[in-house]
């Protein structure tokens, strides 16, 4: 595995983003389309995992004040368990420092609350349903 993430740098490298989010969003977990797309992708930094030029995994950064949002983290179903999210969690890390982030928050899906808690991620407030999937906020000081 020659596995590289870096932040997106051509916009087809985030186009290629995007339909990594809707194979597994939409297609894998029913998300609709119209939530899914919710119009901030033109403001957000895009964090790309590449493999041999192939977008395996994905995620967002979104600023709000000293707090950066990081969202819409997937990892494509064939690459799932190999370690990539994690890798993609360290490197949002350290961009979101470079944005100005004092602290990084996100809603995660609560059956991979186990990969945020292993990069320092604490689980505060009470589950909730976002697109009929259950949710759990999540932060981390940087």
């Amino acid at each position: 595995m020659t596995l590289s993430v870096c932040v997106t740098r051509s916009q087809q490298q985030i186009d290629a983003a995007l339909a990594l989010r809707t194979v597994v969003f939409v297609e894998e977990q029913g998300v609709p389309l119209a939530e899914e797309i919710d119009g901030l992708d033109a403001q957000a930094t895009h964090l790309i995992a590449l493999d041999g030029g192939e977008v395996v995994a994905t995620c967002r950064l979104l600023p709000d004040g000293a707090t950066i949002k990081l969202g819409r983290m997937v990892v494509a179903k064939s690459r799932r368990r190999e370690g990539i999210g994690g890798e993609m969690l360290r490197v949002a890390d350290h961009e979101a420092v470079l944005l100005g982030g004092e602290q990084i928050q996100l809603a995660a899906q609560s059956y991979v609350t186990g990969l945020y808690e292993q990069a320092g991620y604490v689980a505060y407030g009470e589950p909730f349903a976002d697109a009929g999937i259950e949710h759990v906020w999540m932060s981390k000081q940087l």
